[in-house]
């Protein structure tokens, strides 16, 4: 192998149990976004656009889309024959077998794979944030600090800060305290999770740490570098960055595409954003049909009205439906005379005729109220909805469901419909 300055390793094998149906059946690195991505597309795009040519892919949740859409690395330049990007599921050793248990567990099982390109930095990113950062830069600000590790950390509003890791820095940016999720955070200063560390440090931590259960960087091994005195920085990062983790993060950020001057532009010339292309027809509106503020995907035929939404590729939305702030995913048939208010819906969903989704007073989910809320309707993929059917808001359906599913054709608010074999 030919030595790197600096390989990426992306923790991409995460569940995302707080996006619901929508990862029953896929990781959430691989759930779609923006009408034409998926989330994994920016950490990858932003490697190769920074310059790094070698990427390690830790999979392990539902990994099959993943990999699929990943294969050898081509809509991001990455497939190298020295270097490119590398999947890295957990595999079987000659003394034990065990899942990925933590990040930096996770990081310690591939070792070797690291070691094969005797590395002078690390970068570790995740799989689930969008955003657009190079790394080149960051780099350069890890290097010039002499730094053993350098932590991507950014400001977040006070009331928010207990969700995060949190670092209180000296005037020269340098790490004097990191508290992990703290009750009452000190700094509004949040790392981001997205770390360089100087191979040796890397190298040097992971080993002795790898006795700890469920091993994690901000928990275990950022502590360990900093209590044994290592140089630790904070890399100040002021652009656009959201972690999806949730279906209101989720939808926001989707929503934020279409603004009429969006926070974060997909159309930038000079920092493109790479994904795996279908080879599908191009896009058609109808005469009588009608587009407002919408990202509207390849091959989609709309013959209904769009307002303020995010379509994927190859839907097909009937005519006298009326579509309003909602993420319709990939290969969905939606029928006519619809009214869709407010909905995330999965890819290759089919709903009937005559349905109102989003409709209703407010009410708590009776699934997982810190799951299915901001007032939204989620459908997992591959859902069926029946004709003249209305399902109210914080509601949640995954599976073929049938008119006896819905007494009174009626979905009430907060109510959930999970098909036997279906996860939510």
């Amino acid at each position: 192998m030919i030595k790197k300055e600096m390989i990426a390793m992306l923790l991409a094998g995460g569940q995302g149990s707080r996006l619901g149906v929508l990862t029953a059946g896929v990781a959430k690195p691989a759930v779609a976004f923006g009408g034409k991505y998926r989330i994994i597309d920016f950490p990858l795009s932003n490697c190769i656009n920074s310059g790094i040519d070698t990427v390690g892919v830790l999979t392990q949740y539902q990994p099959l889309r993943l990999n699929r859409h990943i294969g050898i690395g081509i809509p991001w330049d990455l497939d190298r024959n020295n270097g490119g990007v590398t999947v890295l599921p957990p595999y079987e050793k000659s003394d034990n077998s065990e899942w990925y248990t933590g990040t930096a567990n996770a990081i310690y099982q591939n070792l070797r794979y690291m070691e094969s390109y005797d590395p002078d930095y690390v970068l570790i990113l995740s799989g689930d944030h969008i955003y657009k950062m190079d790394y080149e830069v960051m780099l350069d600000f890890h290097k010039a600090n002499n730094a053993d590790i350098t932590i991507a950390t950014m400001p977040v509003p006070m009331e928010e800060a207990s969700r995060f890791g949190v670092v209180l820095t000296d005037e020269n940016k340098r790490i004097t305290e990191f508290e992990e999720k703290p009750e009452h955070p000190r700094s509004n200063l949040a790392s981001m999770g997205i770390y360089i560390f100087s191979w040796k440090t890397l190298r040097e931590s992971l080993i002795a740490m790898k006795d700890q259960s469920n091993c994690d960087f901000g928990k275990h091994i950022i502590p360990y570098c900093h209590e044994r005195k290592d140089r630790i920085f904070a890399y100040e990062y002021n652009g656009y960055w959201k972690d999806v983790g949730t279906l209101g993060s989720y939808w926001e950020a989707n929503m934020e595409l279409i603004d009429l001057i969006p926070e974060f532009n997909l159309y930038e010339e000079y920092w493109k954003i790479y994904t795996k292309n279908e080879i599908v027809a191009p896009q058609f509106v109808a005469a009588d049909a009608r587009v407002d503020k919408s990202i509207i995907g390849e091959g989609t035929e709309i013959y209904g009205e769009v307002y303020n939404s995010v379509i994927g590729a190859g839907v097909t939305i009937g005519k006298g439906t009326v579509i309003r702030d909602s993420i319709i995913m990939k290969e969905t048939v939606i029928g006519e005379n619809c009214s869709i208010e407010k909905s995330i819906v999965a890819d290759k969903t089919v709903i009937g005729k005559d349905c109102k989704l989003g409709v209703g007073e407010y009410a708590p989910s009776t699934l997982n109220p810190k799951v299915y809320a901001f007032d939204l309707v989620t459908i997992g993929e591959g859902s069926v909805i029946p004709d003249h059917v209305s399902i109210g808001k914080n509601t949640a359906i995954s599976g073929v469901t049938e008119a006896a599913d819905y007494p009174d054709g009626m979905l009430p608010s907060g109510g959930a419909i999970i098909k036997e074999g279906d996860r939510v």
